[in-house]
């Protein structure tokens, strides 16, 4: 066995593992290993209905069914445990997470706080005082432009049990408003190339208050925050919040705070910071 850690990286919405690549492979130079879960539908297991093909066919892909309904939070935090069971046996364990990768990481952490030995926040839902829905109607998510998801939205999210985004619109303001909301500071083709890493369907389950941060289990895990500067999806001010309410949660095993800069996308395309500062927490 090994004092080294695994790396274990839970994606966000419409993503998944092979978002964490770039980074994988600046921590693997760095001689760290490191494994990318995909949750249940994500990945190879995720749906790419006809219609979202050239030519698309909004109407077919408004109708089509998706491999994620009924999808839930128990079955995301169940896959990264079962990961996180076998990454275990060769050591220490990372658990990181990124966006709404966060309610899961937060859920595993509830679940079985034995199997982590740290867990990292990357600008990434901590659902504590609110659930994560709550937190998008307080003041610091005024900013957020709901636009960016609303305008290419695809099909009716209750008849089709999740939400469908069509990511391969060519209509310049719904590529504006994504670009704004997750990539302001890529170029227009660094921008193009990690929206089509995305998929269409992502499932509804976003968690209830039972799934928020628990002090006698969560609480007990060594845990830091990474906040991305420049974010406008979880602004730095959104961040901050939930650190401080997890901080008064469990006061005496507050949050390890750094900031990176960027968007909330670009530490994964420019994954040199991150993977220096995910190295330093795994020597800590």
């Amino acid at each position: 066995m090994s004092n080294l850690p695994t790396f274990v990286f839970v994606h966000g919405a419409f993503a998944n593992s092979f978002s964490f690549a770039p980074l994988q492979a600046e921590l693997a130079l760095l001689g760290h290993r490191s494994v990318a879960v995909d949750l249940p539908g994500h990945g190879f297991e995720a749906t790419y209905p006809l219609g979202y093909q050239a030519p698309q066919d909004l109407a077919s892909m408004s109708a089509e069914p998706g491999a994620i309904k009924r999808v839930t939070l128990a079955d995301n935090a169940a896959r990264v445990i079962e990961v996180l069971e076998r990454a275990k046996r060769n050591g220490p364990t990372v658990l990181v997470g990124h966006s709404r990768g966060g309610i899961t990481i937060t859920a595993v952490a509830n679940a079985r706080p034995d199997l982590v030995d740290r867990i990292v926040y990357v600008s990434a839902w901590c659902p504590v005082d609110l659930t994560v829905g709550e937190y998008y109607a307080q003041p610091e998510m005024a900013d957020v432009d709901p636009a960016a998801f609303a305008s290419s939205l695809v099909g009716n999210p209750a008849e089709l049990g999740l939400l469908r985004v069509n990511f391969r619109t060519a209509d310049p303001a719904a590529l504006a408003a994504f670009k704004a909301a997750f990539a302001a500071d890529l170029t227009d083709d660094e921008f193009r190339t990690f929206l089509n890493t995305f998929q269409p369907d992502e499932n509804l389950d976003v968690g209830t208050t039972d799934d928020r941060a628990q002090a006698a289990t969560w609480g007990r895990v060594p845990r830091a925050y990474v906040r991305l500067a420049a974010d406008a999806s979880i602004p730095p001010a959104a961040a901050d919040r939930m650190i401080r309410e997890a901080d008064a949660l469990t006061p005496e095993n507050p949050f390890d705070v750094h900031t990176l800069d960027g968007s909330h996308l670009r530490w994964l395309v420019h994954p040199q910071p991150a993977a220096a500062l995910l190295a330093g927490l795994a020597d800590d």
